[in-house]
């Protein structure tokens, strides 16, 4: 039996446990979703079979990520697949009269960061999904916005809903998936005095130039914070903006 480990990238700490899994190959399925998507954390709680990991069918359907497979833990019990975990949200087609707080997909996902503490996706098996005792066990319940004529994904494939869902979300926020930092450069941010500083050298200059009357105003500077606060200015880009003010500024006078 594997022993839990312990990361610190979210792709790398998001467990995915599949609770009393009855076929072989919807674990190597499971296997395959996850790679595709970067992750890399499963978790099976008391599988149906005792050589799950080693059947033919979950290597076929695994197809690529054998090593994702031949990682994967398995515990016998609930309590053990979410040891250390700070959050365990149910992944359930069917909601409960006592149930847990209920997420999309995409609302679970939109709360991870790039580096997290360990989190667990929680999924039933194919033929009972998951025990009342098991959600109540979570912290909000995650229910996929099917077909209400036919709500009922096979698991590989609600796996693959989650994992598509918390990639694209921790993508969004600039997090790559190799490191679990922002992708590409990021520079010093700017300070408020940085900031406000830039603003008058930049009022300055537009009232040298003609282009802001002072004795009529009107919006023109507030809508300008508006548009830059929007851009999270950084120090490097507060010296070219101020760069441009006193080019206009030396424009303005030479023109006189």
């Amino acid at each position: 039996m594997n022993t839990l480990k312990t990361d610190t990238s979210i792709f790398e700490t998001l467990r995915f446990v599949l609770v009393e899994t009855s076929h072989p190959g919807n674990v190597g399925a499971a296997a395959r979703a996850l790679k595709t998507m970067g992750f890399s954390r499963l978790v099976l709680v008391s599988p149906r079979h005792n050589d799950v990991l080693g059947h033919p069918d979950a290597k076929a359907f695994a197809s690529g990520a054998l090593d994702v497979l031949a990682n994967t833990q398995i515990v016998g019990s609930i309590d053990e697949a979410l040891t250390g975990c700070v959050h365990a949200t149910a992944v359930s087609a069917r909601l409960r009269e006592f149930s847990p707080q209920v997420l999309t997909p995409r609302q679970f996902a939109g709360g991870l960061n790039g580096n997290s503490p360990p989190q667990a996706l929680v999924f039933g098996s194919e033929r009972y999904g998951l025990p009342n005792e098991v959600v109540e066990q979570c912290d909000t319940l995650v229910n996929i916005p099917a077909n209400p004529e036919h709500t009922s994904l096979n698991l590989a494939q609600a796996v693959q809903v989650l994992a598509y869902e918390c990639r694209m979300a921790i993508l969004e926020k600039g997090i790559s998936p190799q490191t679990g930092n922002a992708i590409g450069f990021h520079g010093i941010p700017a300070t408020v005095d940085q900031i406000n500083g830039m603003f008058k050298h930049l009022e300055k200059a537009l009232v040298v130039s003609g282009f802001l009357n002072p004795e009529s105003p009107k919006k023109l500077m507030p809508r300008l914070r508006r548009l830059f606060s929007r851009s999270h200015l950084e120090t490097e880009e507060i010296n070219i903006l101020r760069g441009i003010a006193t080019q206009i500024e030396s424009l303005a006078k030479k023109a006189k």
